[in-house]
């Protein structure tokens, strides 16, 4: 853990550097040929499907609602997500005409930040363990929040007069298929009934959420390799302003503003910091729309918040 008053070099030092170390294993790893990229899609399979769904279950089967769910840091964090949400969408359409599809996608490159790849990982070393209540307050509703929302806003622009009742159930099956989601549900269901889990359970999952991150991390460097940028430069260069800078800076301002306390203040800034994850790839590729665009921007903001990230834990010191 860093002290408040790290300097800058050493934060980027112990902080931010492990992290991206790992995601340059795996970039370095596929490029040289040392690791195949469908054991790169195993890996990332295994994360996402198994070993993330585990540690999100049993961080909030476990956690203190009453303590973590502090209203003015849900509302600062998603209502700064729902805003670049919309710039994304607006801005792809009347700066670079984009179809309707198109913006979509997009914008929810600019809504889906890595809250759990990237930003447990850092926040995790810069302020401790114990310091990521708000972290999890805020990635147990994040799938549900961002697949719900771009899903929703994606059907009605496809199927424009279509019914309520299809919008509805074409949202229900896209959101009930995701691990992320049902994994979420479940900690809640554990944490709401009180119930304990067997001991020898709860050790399984805690295996299982050992190898959660690091195995993300250098899944995510390998996949970031096979989506390297092509073209779309003004598209990207406006994902890429929207997630590191302006969506950190509307949480800080709505934060400040409804008196956050300084532990969720800055899960919820560095949260917002993080640029888009692969799921931002993930719902590009599920419509066929701007799939360019989105894997270029993971790849290229990931990088990019190398220095970015470093600087809002600075302005956060």
């Amino acid at each position: 853990m860093v002290p408040a008053k790290a300097i800058p070099l050493q934060t980027l030092l112990d902080v931010i550097l492990p992290v991206f170390l790992v995601i340059g294993f795996g970039y370095v790893s596929v490029w040289r040929g040392w690791f195949p990229v469908s054991g790169v899609d195993g890996v990332m399979k295994f994360t996402q499907s198994f070993a993330i769904p585990c540690l999100l279950f049993q961080a909030i089967s476990g956690l203190d609602l009453s303590a973590s769910f502090d209203p003015r840091l849900m509302l600062s964090f998603y209502a700064g997500a729902a805003i670049c949400f919309t710039l994304g969408i607006f801005g792809a359409r009347i700066l670079f005409n984009r179809d309707w599809e198109d913006c979509v996608a997009i914008g929810f490159c600019c809504l889906f930040s890595n809250s759990v790849l990237l930003g447990l990982p850092i926040s995790e070393r810069a302020y401790g363990a114990d310091a990521l209540a708000g972290n999890f307050a805020i990635v147990s509703i994040h799938a549900p929040f961002c697949y719900g929302i771009g899903i929703t806003v994606m059907e009605f622009v496809k199927g424009r007069g279509q019914s309520t009742t299809a919008l509805v159930r074409s949202v229900a099956t896209a959101m009930f298929r995701n691990g992320l989601v049902l994994a979420i549900i479940a900690g809640f269901a554990v944490n709401l009934s009180g119930l304990a889990l067997p001991t020898v359970l709860d050790d399984a999952l805690s295996m299982m959420v050992r190898a959660a991150l690091p195995a993300a991390l250098f899944a995510l460097g390998g996949v970031l390799f096979q989506y390297r940028p092509e073209g779309d430069a003004k598209a990207i260069a406006m994902v890429c302003a929207i997630a590191l800078i302006v969506h950190p800076s509307l949480v800080w301002l709505f934060g400040s503003a409804l008196s956050v306390p300084q532990d969720a203040f800055r899960s919820g800034v560095l949260t917002a910091a993080m640029a888009p994850g692969v799921n931002a790839y993930i719902f590009a590729n599920m419509y066929g729309r701007a799939r360019r665009v989105a894997a270029s921007s993971v790849l290229v903001a990931t990088g990019v918040s190398i220095l970015s990230v470093w600087v809002w834990l600075t302005l956060l010191a």
